[in-house]
């Protein structure tokens, strides 16, 4: 595994916008409107009650803290430590119960713990890292036998360009310039393959759509911009 597998820019990036992740207007807005519905998938497949989840990659601790709120004891990890700074701040003003955070690399909390979580998250990270393999297969390390391991990243193909790029970047300035490269975006395909190389099992797939008139998110079959992944590492060997 690739115990350093970041990118310093990224990071900068994401550091440099962290007071604004709790902000639902701000630049992180996108991802305060999808959370419900990427929340409400996870739960569908594997209830939250009562598991231990880790959230790879969590930023402000959006999801992190909808997860805790659900049931879960939840540890957010991410390299950003600004973001950090940020969600723990807001669980601590929040009182989120059973939440806690960590600077440290996905690849890095494998080597230390691996098979210690029910449920592994990975939500609009993927993309930003140079090898996402290394993120996949450490997931599948951390996650326990039997255990489910969620992914979501963006799909590469012209559509996704002009949807997430143009679109989203540029025209109705959904999020900020400079936030996408469309040479990171990752196929289904490819994600899959990741996942199986890592020993994890494809369960279900979904889309996430995005309608410019209503400016509402909604689930769909169609993955040709957004998706999201359920795999599950098997019980036994």
């Amino acid at each position: 595994m690739n115990l350093r597998n970041a990118d310093d820019a990224e990071l900068e990036k994401f550091s440099a916008l962290a007071h604004r992740w709790w902000d639902t207007e701000g630049e992180f807005g996108p991802l305060h409107q999808i959370n419900p519905l990427r929340l409400g998938w996870i739960q569908s497949q594997r209830p939250l009650s009562g598991a231990r989840v880790l959230d790879v990659g969590c930023g402000g601790g959006i999801l992190a803290d909808a997860m805790a709120r659900k049931g879960a004891e939840v540890l957010g990890i991410d390299l950003a430590e600004k973001s950090l700074q940020v969600a723990r701040l807001h669980a601590l003003e929040a009182q989120t119960p059973r939440i806690s955070y960590r600077a440290i690399a996905a690849e890095a909390l494998a080597a230390e713990a691996p098979a210690t979580f029910d449920v592994v998250t990975c939500m609009e990270m993927l993309e930003h890292v140079p090898d996402p393999a290394s993120i996949v297969q450490a997931c599948a390390t951390l996650v326990k036998p039997g255990g489910w391991v969620f992914f979501s990243t963006l799909n590469r193909n012209p559509k996704s360009y002009l949807m997430a790029i143009v679109g989203a970047e540029y025209l109705l300035r959904l999020v900020p310039r400079g936030t996408h490269e469309y040479d990171r975006f990752i196929r289904p395909s490819e994600l899959a393959r990741f996942c199986r190389d890592a020993g994890l099992a494809l369960r279900h797939s979904t889309g996430l759509q995005y309608n410019p008139i209503t400016r509402r998110y909604r689930l769909a079959p169609d993955t040709g911009v957004n998706y999201l992944l359920a795999t599950q590492r098997p019980a036994s060997a």
